[in-house]
């Protein structure tokens, strides 16, 4: 096991316990920057946005070797940088005004690329269940869910049931007490289903098996040919649909179908798609051909939750977030990738 790269609770020992007071500026920025992946995402679990968990890292990094005097060795280092973000987080969350969220609906959402996920420090040693939170944890609808909760209670379900922090170690970084952090975890918990689907299998589709692929190609040629009726028999009954940070969340097959049809969607040719995958869901990239002979350029994202044989949601992000997601920015107009 590589206890340098695995995320670990605080109170360990191992590399990086000690050393950072004492590192010149371009060493501490490496003992930093090894885990600017996981703090990042951590950062985006609480924030919501990609944008301002970038900002949020970067704050941590400063933070940190303004402070670097303060690390004692009690804690790993990984930890305590962690400490520092979570602190950093909420003084974001603090400062800026508040942000509606309606249920479902969170209009500051961005998604997180897989190829970035795929930087996370893996650890063979992981058993599966660790493995599928991480992935549940990151999934479009619990990052909705979360940010529907009060930043401190936030802050503990993170740390908490994510990251497996011990309440007292939650508690010393909160400036709380241990029942304070237990009373605050419930209430978190709580939030959390009153936000979440149903049923845990409703809102974690796991690895993409041979049905979701199956689902997703239909998906992709349906919504290529603008075939409203063959894409509403792919829909659940409950499918919801928003496009951030376009207000506007649309909730049953028929409210969807008549949000498509209203706003001409069936109407709309020369479309191309490239399939990407982000918050380790499956991913179509759209493009557009203005005129014949033009190149496609990028129009929206879809990101498809499938569960139960059907798409449960659909969350459509604009073409401003294709440069993140890697994705081109356009496709010739032969039809050759």
């Amino acid at each position: 096991m590589n206890t340098d790269t695995r995320l670990e609770k605080p109170g360990g020992s191992g590399p990086g316990t000690s050393g950072p007071g004492e590192a010149d500026e371009s060493a501490f920025s490496g003992l930093a920057e090894r885990h600017r992946r996981e703090l990042h995402v951590h950062c985006y679990r609480m924030l919501g946005s990609f944008e301002d968990a970038e900002d949020t890292v970067q704050e941590t990094f400063l933070r940190a070797w303004r402070r670097r005097e303060t690390f004692e060795g009690r804690s790993t280092f990984r930890a305590w940088l962690y400490g520092i973000a979570t602190n950093a987080c909420l003084d974001l969350l603090a400062k800026r005004r508040p942000r509606p969220a309606t249920d479902g609906e969170v209009l500051w959402l961005q998604p997180y690329p897989d190829r970035l996920l795929d930087e996370l420090p893996a650890d063979d040693a992981d058993e599966p269940e660790t493995l599928a939170l991480a992935r549940e944890t990151i999934e479009l609808a619990y990052v909705v869910a979360v940010q529907h909760l009060a930043p401190r209670p936030r802050a503990v379900l993170i740390l908490r049931d994510v990251l497996g922090w011990p309440a007292k170690n939650v508690a010393d970084l909160l400036g709380d007490s241990v029942n304070s952090v237990n009373s605050a975890l419930q209430r978190a918990r709580a939030g959390l289903r009153e936000h979440l689907p149903a049923r845990r299998q409703d809102w974690s589709g796991g690895e993409q098996d041979d049905g979701t692929r199956a689902i997703v190609r239909r998906y992709t040629d349906a919504s290529l040919a603008t075939d409203i009726d063959t894409l509403a028999a792919l829909l659940h009954d409950d499918v919801r649909t928003s496009m951030p940070p376009t207000p506007g969340l649309y909730v049953g097959r028929d409210a969807v179908v008549t949000y498509w049809t209203e706003s001409g969607f069936q109407d709309m040719q020369h479309l191309r798609a490239v399939p990407t995958s982000v918050n380790r869901q499956p991913a179509l990239a759209f493009y557009h051909q203005q005129k014949q002979g033009d190149a496609y350029l990028p129009l929206t994202i879809d990101v498809l939750r499938i569960a139960h044989g059907a798409v449960t949601e659909i969350i459509t992000f604009h073409d401003d977030q294709f440069p993140r997601l890697g994705l081109p920015q356009s496709l010739p107009p032969d039809g050759t990738a």
